[in-house]
């Protein structure tokens, strides 16, 4: 399965998670929020997640890379709060060192995504 369609189920996935049960997204997280807004930027987080998993999925071509690209935006800003968050002691060191681990292999899968399309498009020509 193609990495990019493969991040983008996950983000689905991950997206349906945090909007069900967002205590359990909220807490695995290591959220430094007030107890009582981590739900609802759980569910932020979600919907964001659903949007542009969803969105991917179903663009073809450029509009696909463009979204791929956007996705991998987002993992690197996520990846670099959570490290930020480490350094100043919001959150624990396992859990950050954890989203930081899970944003760079999400990066990753974008940048296989990419070069798996761009050499399957230079070899149809």
């Amino acid at each position: 399965m193609n990495p990019v369609t493969t991040l983008s189920l996950g983000r689905i996935g991950v997206g349906i998670a945090a909007l069900v049960r967002p205590d359990v997204v909220s807490s695995t997280m290591g959220s430094a929020a007030a107890p009582t807004s981590r739900p609802l930027l759980a569910q932020w987080f979600g919907t964001r997640e659903i949007a542009l998993g969803t969105a991917t999925l179903l663009a073809s071509g450029s509009a696909r890379r463009t979204l791929v690209l956007i996705g991998m935006a987002v993992d690197a800003s996520d990846a670099a709060t959570a490290h930020a968050a480490v350094g100043e002691e919001e959150i624990p060191r396992n859990v950050g060192l954890g989203l930081v681990g899970v944003a760079g292999v999400a990066v990753l899968s974008g940048l296989l995504g990419l070069r798996v399309r761009t050499r399957t498009a230079v070899e149809a020509v």
